[in-house]
């Protein structure tokens, strides 16, 4: 009885505990399916991405332009209209890459963080934040100056 219980066992491969050496597929992220079903073409399924990456080129061509300040407050906008898009839809296409509280919190501070450093643009700032001030004599002009 015992030999055909050991035989029984035997047929069943073993399942180990670690972790495959060769993974096939990786998880996508939180909120990463289409943001329009498939029947849709695939600029319409990406929408979200394309409109964040539409309002950074219009950014960099303000830049471009000579419109610095203006097309830098355009880029940090188009992030921070990122971050919203990730928070408010559930399905965001390739906008979506890490989790939700990630994506937000990187397209919102590198946004935020863009937007504020456009306002303090040389010359004729727009804001005046004087610890940078004191960072920026600190550093760059050296202590005596």
């Amino acid at each position: 009885m015992a030999a055909e219980a050991h035989s029984e066992g035997a047929s069943e491969p073993q399942r180990s505990r670690r972790f495959p050496t060769l993974t096939r597929d990786t998880a996508r992220p939180e909120g990463g399916g289409r943001a329009a079903s498939g029947g849709y073409p695939a600029p319409a399924r990406q929408w979200p991405l394309l409109s964040v990456m539409s309002g950074v080129a219009v950014g960099l061509l303000l830049v471009a332009l000579d419109a610095f300040r203006i097309g830098g407050i355009v880029i940090g906008l188009s992030l921070l209209a990122g971050a919203v898009l990730r928070w408010a839809l559930p399905s965001v296409g390739m906008l979506a890459v890490r989790s939700r509280f990630t994506d937000m919190l990187t397209y919102g501070l590198l946004g935020f963080v863009i937007v504020v450093l456009s306002l303090m643009m040389q010359p004729k700032p727009w804001i005046h934040v004087p610890f940078l001030d004191d960072i920026v004599h600190f550093t760059v002009r050296g202590q005596d100056a």
